[in-house]
């Protein structure tokens, strides 16, 4: 591992102040660290933002604030996160251990990078770490790669658990930048596909500390579910995820949420098949058809082609058990 040096910023503006391009800002540093172990991550200098930002979640009339140094642990006991948005808290819990639950931080959750296998073998050629290198797992072992949103430049697909329930529940990302500039995000438009660019996994800016997120209060606390298959039960990466919120009236499917993890280079939202869903009545069916429109025009890769029938499954069972929260 580079040495580095190490400093702790008592607030917002002393940790931009200290940020440079060869420095690094650590939270809990549940993924930080392997990067550092690997030499994927070489920076000269680390700057611990644990008590830069906000560890509180807090409401309003309107959305949950949930604070950049929110712990996972804490969105699986928030009594608030628990009445209004249970769904963060079942999409955590479905990821990681208890203890990286209790190291990991919310704001550094959104910002993990990809655990493509050719990303964290140095020897192989990605333009995720080197740009312009190639793609390794365009041929290759590519079982675990996207099924939507790729291309030539990166097959990878994001990790996180907790953004597949954010897309979802259409929250909102807030940073501050270098001289107190404040920036807003809508969650969908946070993390980004590999495009020409396959280095970059968000949109947000260098110097910039995300501050909070926030969750708008919306009828989706009754009915919900969060789907994730692996390739093992203990704790394992999404071959294939899938939230799901249903506001009902009845059996009327008023609006529907639908969003999946281990699909895409970035959090994914099925919009056409919340679009069939909507004035729809909730029956298997009209789930299955659901889950048709979803995956009808999806292009496998070379070996990725059996989570095809597996995402159908997947959102078909989220559906379902969306009427049993």
């Amino acid at each position: 591992m580079k040495p580095y040096t190490f400093e702790k910023a008592a607030n917002i503006n002393a940790a931009l102040r200290s940020k440079t391009e060869k420095s690094q800002f650590i939270a809990g540093g549940t993924n930080l660290v392997d990067l550092l172990k690997k030499n994927i991550a070489q920076p000269d200098a680390l700057i611990d933002i644990t008590s830069a930002i906000s560890n509180e979640i807090n409401m309003s009339k309107k959305n949950i604030s949930i604070g950049g140094m929110v712990r996972n642990t804490a969105l699986t006991t928030d009594k608030n996160i628990l009445q209004h948005t249970p769904l963060i808290a079942k999409a955590v819990l479905a990821g990681a251990s208890p203890q990286i639950r209790n190291m990991a931080s919310t704001a550094g959750n959104l910002l993990q990078r990809t655990r493509c296998v050719y990303f964290y073998d140095v020897t192989m050629p990605c333009n995720k770490r080197n740009p312009g290198s190639g793609c390794s797992a365009l041929k290759g072992e590519n079982s675990l790669s996207a099924l939507v949103g790729y291309n030539e430049q990166c097959v990878a697909v994001h990790p996180s658990d907790l953004c597949v329930g954010l897309a979802a529940l259409d929250a909102e990302v807030f940073a501050t930048s270098e001289n107190e500039k404040k920036i807003r995000i809508p969650f969908k438009d946070f993390h980004k596909l590999p495009e020409n660019t396959p280095l970059m996994d968000n949109i947000l800016p260098q110097n910039a500390l995300i501050t909070h997120i926030e969750i708008p209060i919306e009828p989706f606390s009754k009915n919900f579910a969060y789907v994730k298959l692996r390739e093992r039960t203990s704790y394992a990466f999404a071959l294939v995820s899938v939230a799901s919120a249903l506001h009902l009236e009845g059996d009327k499917i008023i609006e529907a949420r639908l969003a999946s993890g281990g699909v895409a280079h970035k959090p994914w939202r099925w919009y056409e098949a919340e679009n069939y869903l909507k004035g729809k009545k909730a029956s298997a069916e009209t789930f299955a058809k659901a889950a048709s429109i979803a995956t009808e025009n999806i292009k496998p890769l070379s070996k990725n082609g059996y989570k095809i029938p597996m995402l159908k499954g997947a959102i078909e069972t989220a559906l379902q058990n969306s009427l049993k929260s």
